[in-house]
């Protein structure tokens, strides 16, 4: 009797010890080491894991949801071809294992009144096969706003300078071919003004192609942000072409950012809104204005651009969003430099920016 109690108080001590001895790694070594290992036991094809021998790239913890972030795609005016870290971070996709994908706009390369329609058409079309069909494949929900270059939404003599360019995304993304796999809230207005749900996340997509949002349509935004499905979820964000802030050289002036930004940022403070993420500028800058959160996305297709006073190299960049409820600040970006997959540091980046039109904080800085 004793030698059997003997052995199953040894037992317990062994199992405390090993608990403990894993609680200890987990909290002493960096979690993408662990996380590498983890990776290292992910099966995936041989030209995904091509790329990961190639640039062993960092994998960052995993949250609640995770967001895979990317913006203005194009290439010249006209163009039907796609830069190569377009390609690359889609042939990466399964290494991230996204739950949703964001596009914040310019998809295409589109906004010259000499485009034929057919010429428009062949960029959608070049668009869908080279990136919306493999994401389609993949499975994922893809969620995008129309950007300045999709299907501007510039007005003359009270009419839409690019109406053709308008007409034409509407055939595409309304194509039921074309099923972006998202669960929407309302789609009347899609795919200029919608909202949908992923995870307990509720998205609110506005069209930003141009500086102005009109006032109707602002009446929808916070008929939408009041509603009890936008404030019974976990978190709320919005997702918009232009920002509220300039931070890129050559882009710093009005009609390159959001007009009345103060007021539309008291409007989505008023609903709690965590996050407004961006393009346009092509520069990446995570930033915050009090307690919303500003994701300036960089531009993964051509014309990267310097952070504003800076010699910061321009950089093509793609943004994972962890989701974690249970953090105080809910998201974690883990940011890649599309030349070799290198991680972008924070401190990296300039403290705050100051534009035209306002200043911004790092948003690790404290406000």
């Amino acid at each position: 009797m004793f030698k059997t109690n003997k052995s199953k108080k040894q037992k317990l001590l062994i199992v405390t010890i090993l608990a403990l001895v894993t609680i200890i790694l987990t909290s002493y070594y960096p979690k993408n080491i662990i996380n590498k290992k983890v990776i290292a036991k992910t099966k995936f094809s041989p030209e995904i894991q091509e790329i990961i021998d190639k640039y062993n790239p960092i994998q960052p913890p995993r949250g609640d949801v995770r967001l895979l972030v990317i913006s203005d795609l194009n290439s010249a005016y006209g163009s039907t071809e796609y830069e190569k870290e377009v390609h690359l971070a889609l042939k990466m996709i399964p290494f991230w294992q996204p739950d949703l994908i964001l596009s914040s706009g310019d998809m295409i390369a589109g906004q010259k009144s000499t485009l034929t329609p057919s010429q428009i058409q062949g960029m959608w079309k070049a668009f869908d096969s080279q990136i919306a069909q493999p994401i389609r494949d993949l499975k994922i929900p893809f969620g995008f706003t129309i950007g300045n270059h999709d299907a501007s939404g510039a007005i003359s003599n009270n009419k839409f300078t690019f109406q053709q360019e308008r007409d034409l995304a509407v055939e595409y993304w309304q194509n039921p071919s074309h099923n972006s796999n998202l669960n929407f809230i309302d789609s009347n207005l899609f795919p200029f003004y919608y909202t949908f749900e992923q995870q307990g996340i509720f998205f609110l997509v506005w069209d930003g192609s141009t500086s102005n949002i009109p006032d109707d349509k602002l009446a929808w935004v916070e008929k939408s942000l009041s509603s009890k499905t936008a404030q019974e979820a976990k978190m709320r964000m919005i997702i918009g072409h232009l920002p509220f802030y300039a931070v890129a050289k050559g882009r710093d002036k009005v009609g390159e950012v959001l007009n009345n930004s103060e007021k539309l940022i008291t409007l989505l403070k008023k609903y709690n809104v965590h996050t407004y993420i961006s393009g346009h500028q092509h520069a990446y800058y995570p930033a915050h204005k009090e307690d919303l959160q500003l994701l300036h996305t960089g531009a993964l297709g051509s014309g990267p651009r310097q952070l504003l006073n800076t010699n910061t190299t321009p950089r093509k960049t793609i943004t994972v969003i962890d989701v974690n409820f249970n953090e105080d600040n809910l998201t974690n970006y883990t940011t890649y430099d599309m030349l070799k997959l290198d991680l972008i540091d924070n401190k990296e980046l300039p403290r705050f920016i100051k534009g035209h039109n306002g200043i911004i904080y790092r948003r690790d800085i404290p406000k």
